[in-house]
């Protein structure tokens, strides 16, 4: 019985919708998660926003291509 608030579908507009990536952090390296989580937290970010503009911000620096630094719209709005 799904409705518009049902976990099943959430989940099917999440998988329409997002690709999904798995991150592993070492619990004894520096960058472990609550090492990640203070620093967007700080930003005033989520974690996920935190993560997707840092790895924006790198793919602009190393692969400078035309429209560089613009990121699509999902991608802006994760980070308001």
């Amino acid at each position: 019985m799904g409705g518009k608030t049902s976990a099943a579908s959430h989940n099917k507009y999440i998988a329409k919708t997002y690709d999904r990536v798995n991150l592993i952090l070492r619990k004894d390296a520096p960058q472990n998660k609550a090492a990640v989580q203070a620093a967007a937290d700080a930003a005033g970010e989520s974690l996920n926003a935190y993560i997707v503009g840092a790895v924006a911000q790198r793919m602009d620096r190393e692969q400078p291509t035309e429209g560089a630094g613009t990121l699509p719209p999902e991608a802006e709005e994760m980070l308001k």
